[in-house]
């Protein structure tokens, strides 16, 4: 057993410590490493090996200067809640995402807020869009770009389109390039999502695209959703993320594009 010994000079287990920390983390799910060594009693750099350890073992999920709680595997916002978050970053990757789209191309973008910002960036590009986003195709038209939609059962908090009918139609195209948005990236669990229907319709589009992308915020990173879509290799990623430690783990399998203000 290891023990440690706090500011109070009370002995504390390793485990139990760690049990504090989670506890702090489920409360207010999140906390810097200050907060959790004045919690603890313990130094930062315990801390530091505590969380570590625990992300390891699947139980938080590092940020810059701290952690963070794990959301339930199963939960997935409403499209309403995840359009105002991290808007800038998605801008930017949305941006980065279609400056690599060439004249010519046939491109698959899946339902998604980061997916979304691609669209635009699209105007005067001579390419062929499909997608499972009803949402997406007034826009697209508007900026005169040929757009053709799956069909399917329409996903109310995605807008997106899932099921034999999205899968069938899909089957039928060939992608120079997609462009897919995920809950989760995780360098063991791959990337996830919650709905296994949708995770069939991501898996199909990377498997049927020449250069697979996967487009996400610093915010998805160490997440693991219910549903696995694919290892790491199965694409490249384009993000805002600048954490080493997590960039290190990921480009061992694949090629991450990190985009920067």
């Amino acid at each position: 057993m290891i023990y440690l010994k706090t500011k109070g000079g009370v002995k504390v287990l390793t485990t139990e410590r760690h049990g504090i920390i989670l506890a702090l983390l489920k409360k207010q799910k999140t906390a810097s490493i200050h907060d959790l060594s004045d919690h603890t009693g313990a130094s930062i750099s315990t801390i530091r090996r505590d969380l570590e350890k625990l992300e390891q073992d699947d139980k938080l999920k590092r940020v810059h200067g701290g952690a963070s709680h794990i959301h339930n595997n199963l939960y997935e916002p409403k499209l309403a809640e995840k359009q105002t978050l991290n808007e800038s970053a998605k801008a930017l990757i949305g941006k980065a995402a279609a400056d690599i789209v060439d004249d010519g191309d046939c491109i698959f973008i899946d339902a998604g807020t980061t997916t979304k910002q691609i669209l635009t960036h699209l105007e005067n590009k001579n390419v062929v869009v499909v997608t499972n986003a009803f949402h997406f195709v007034d826009p697209l038209i508007e900026i005169g770009v040929e757009v053709h939609l799956t069909g399917g059962r329409v996903k109310s908090k995605t807008g997106a389109l899932i099921g034999g009918q999205a899968e069938d139609t899909l089957k039928a195209f060939r992608f120079d390039k997609c462009f897919i948005g995920m809950n989760g990236i995780h360098s063991k669990h791959g990337y996830t999502t919650p709905d296994p229907e949708e995770a069939r319709i991501k898996r199909l589009a990377l498997e049927l695209s020449k250069q697979p992308y996967v487009v996400v915020d610093d915010s998805k990173f160490q997440e693991v959703s219910f549903s696995k879509v694919a290892d790491t290799k199965a694409a490249a990623i384009i993000t805002n993320q600048q954490e080493h430690a997590i960039l290190r783990e990921l480009q061992n399998t694949t090629t991450v594009k990190v985009v920067k203000k």
